[in-house]
């Protein structure tokens, strides 16, 4: 019964991402933002809990895949579409360039075959791994729900959506190490990299809420980058 525990997580990962979907297409992103959020929570201890009880399978492998491109493949790029499609038609640039969100949506699903057929992704990644692309999409859609900073101007700017679509799909397959949040152990000698980055990321979050989300991500590629010894 246990092999199947990650299994049953990963599944509540998929269906969240198809909850988030529906939210998406009915004009609800703040829901498919919070559904998302839970759909990263899940794809988190569906790892850890198959690690902990020491159990894996092909199966469990591809599974976890097909629910990542749902939750973090599928979703954000309709959350580009649909923010494009409401920046564009403010502007003389065509209505079909909404499309080009789903661009992340194709790099998404590279980068999910790389990372299942790439050997040095053991441990930590390289690229930009799809929930926390993910995580910074659907984090404009809650920065305009509450628009504290003044940021409307700026995240429905369909040139800066159409920047960040590429900025994104470019750090998806990007040959850049980032560390994983993977703790074998909790000494500060072999994790001081993870425990500097989520104190860092929790203060963030506590201060500014969902415009914390995109500073959080370059905070982590930024980490990443700076300090590359840190396994």
């Amino acid at each position: 019964m246990k092999r199947h525990l990650p299994n049953a997580i990963t599944c509540l990962n998929l269906f969240c991402g198809c909850l988030a979907l529906v939210q998406v297409f009915a004009g609800r992103l703040d829901y498919a933002a919070y559904l998302i959020v839970l759909a990263a929570v899940f794809d988190f201890f569906d790892g850890l809990l198959a690690r902990a009880l020491h159990v894996s399978s092909p199966i469990g492998k591809d599974l976890d895949s097909l629910a990542d491109m749902t939750s973090f493949g599928v979703v954000p790029g309709a959350v580009l579409y649909w923010l494009l499609g409401q920046a564009l038609p403010a502007t003389d640039l065509p209505g079909w360039l909404a499309y080009a969100g789903f661009v992340v949506t194709v790099f998404s699903g590279v980068r999910l075959a790389k990372f299942n057929n790439d050997t040095r992704q053991t441990t930590s990644f390289i690229g930009l791994p799809t929930p926390a692309n993910t995580l910074l999409v659907v984090s404009l859609p809650l920065i305009l729900l509450h628009d504290s900073y003044s940021l409307r101007s700026v995240i429905l700017n369909p040139w800066v959506l159409l920047g960040l679509t590429l900025l994104l799909s470019y750090l998806l397959i990007a040959e850049i190490p980032l560390f994983a949040l993977k703790f074998k152990n909790f000494g500060w000698q072999d994790n001081s990299l993870r425990f500097i980055f989520v104190l860092l990321a929790a203060g963030l979050l506590a201060a500014l809420g969902a415009a914390a989300v995109p500073l959080i991500i370059l905070l982590y590629v930024l980490l990443s980058v700076l300090k590359p010894n840190y396994m």
